[in-house]
This record gives structure tokens, C-alpha cells and sequence, in this order.
């Protein structure tokens, strides 16, 4: 693991840190590998290269936030962390420009734009964010659970929620594939790799591994879901016609 120490420097150590320290521990939330110690003007980093590196340039940025606007809050901080580790590879004229498009609900693994693309997928979105149960009715290639994964997705990064469910029933599309081998995730796998594309696409591999480790992003079968007592998540239930 390796050190490095960011020194504060021409601006207010009070407003980059937060009241004790809550905008670094909003960033730590981000990089749980590594570890971030603040002590007076000097933040110590250890981590790997990369974690370093990242950490450096989101507290750069987080230093021109505090000149531009004067003060610094969670939602500078989440952009800031959003802008180094979801869309790392995408150029500065196109940063400027999706940062003014409200419509992106947000930036995938690889740097793409996601945001809706038809009328129905604007009308999931703007369900999701103004009722806390929607159901959605559509064919199939029509963006249902993509949109649905998104929109969850947001929710996570903005502290909206603690963990995503995402749960549907272990029933074929008309053929019967017999006994699967293997563990009950081996076993689900077949079930449910659309939502799996549709993360991968959204979250970094390492990120999302982490994110499953810790049960932070959980993946059921809809059979195993009675009983359980949710709280503060975004629970997805795929393909409910087959429940």
C-alpha cells in the first residue's frame, strides 16, 4: 500500500473537510480500499497508485468547486468523485456538455451517456423519481429494466438508498433448461444476466464486485424474497408477469 499526503493549500481547510470531516468521509465511502486521514492542513492518502491518484484529482477538483461557488456541499463532493471514477475516459468537451444535459441520469463504467431515448422510457423515469411504486408495462426490448437498473443506480450513488434488490422469477422463456449445476448464484446466473449487462455497463467491474460482496447490490430469486424486512433500499422486481 502506498502513502501520499494532499496539502491544503489557499483555501479554508474547514470548508474542503466539512463539519467533522463529513465531506472527506463522503469520499472515503467511495474508495473503501484505501484509507484518508485528515490532520490540520494535510490529508494523508494510502491506497494503491490508482486510489491515490484518483483521490488527488477529486480534491483538486473539490478546491476549484470552493473558489467557484465559495462553499462546498455532499452534492459537489458526489460530483466530483462521479467525474473521476464513472466516466474516466471521456473527453473535456464532452464533459461540459453532458454536465448541462438534464435529461443524462447518469455516467456509465466506460464514460457512455445514460439517459432515456424514447417517450416511454422518459415516463419510467419520471415515475421513479415521483412514486415510490411503479409498475411498468411494455414489449420486450423497450428499456423496462435498464431504465429501471439506471434509475436504481442513481439512487445508490446519491445516498438515496443503502442497497439495491433486484429480484425476478427463476422461470424459462418456454423452454425447460433442467437441473443447473453449481452454487444458487451459478444456479441464477442464466435468470438474471440482462440486469448484469445492464450493470456492468453502469458501474466498474471492481466497484460492482465490491458492491456485491458487501450485499450492497443483491441478486434473488423472487422465491426467496418472502419473509424479509427491507429497509432504505431500491428493490427491482424483473419480469413480474412470470410471478
Amino acid at each position: 500500500m502506498l502513502e501520499s499526503i494532499y496539502t491544503i493549500s489557499h483555501t479554508d481547510p474547514v470548508s474542503l473537510l466539512g463539519v467533522e470531516n463529513s465531506h472527506i468521509k463522503l469520499l472515503a465511502s467511495s474508495f473503501p480500499q484505501a484509507k484518508i486521514i485528515a490532520r490540520g492542513d494535510e490529508i494523508k492518502i494510502r491506497g494503491t497508485e490508482q486510489e491515490i491518484s484518483d483521490i488527488t484529482k477529486i480534491l483538486q477538483s473539490l478546491v476549484i468547486n470552493i473558489k467557484k461557488f465559495g462553499f462546498l456541499n455532499e452534492d459537489h463532493v458526489n460530483h466530483s468523485v462521479g467525474l473521476v471514477l464513472d466516466y474516466p475516459t471521456i473527453s473535456k468537451e464532452q464533459k461540459a456538455k453532458n454536465e448541462t444535459d438534464e435529461d443524462v441520469i447518469l455516467f456509465g463504467a466506460n464514460g457512455q451517456v445514460i439517459k432515456p431515448k424514447t417517450e416511454g422510457q422518459f415516463q419510467l423515469l419520471n415515475a421513479t423519481l415521483k412514486s415510490d411504486l411503479v409498475f411498468a408495462l411494455g414489449p420486450a426490448g423497450t428499456g423496462k429494466t435498464y431504465m429501471a437498473v439506471a434509475a436504481a443506480v442513481r439512487a445508490l450513488k446519491r445516498k438515496e438508498v443503502k442497497k439495491i434488490i433486484i429480484t425476478r422469477p427463476a422461470v424459462e422463456a418456454g423452454e425447460n433448461l433442467g437441473f443447473l449445476p453449481g452454487d444458487l448464484q451459478e444456479k441464477i446466473n442464466p435468470y438474471i444476466r440482462p440486469i448484469f449487462d445492464a450493470l456492468e455497463d453502469m458501474i466498474p467491474v471492481e466497484k460492482l464486485k465490491y458492491y456485491q460482496t458487501n450485499n450492497i447490490i443483491e441478486i434473488a430469486p423472487l422465491a426467496f424474497m418472502r419473509g424479509r424486512t427491507l429497509s432504505q433500499a431500491y428493490v427491482l422486481l424483473d419480469e413480474a408477469q412470470n410471478s
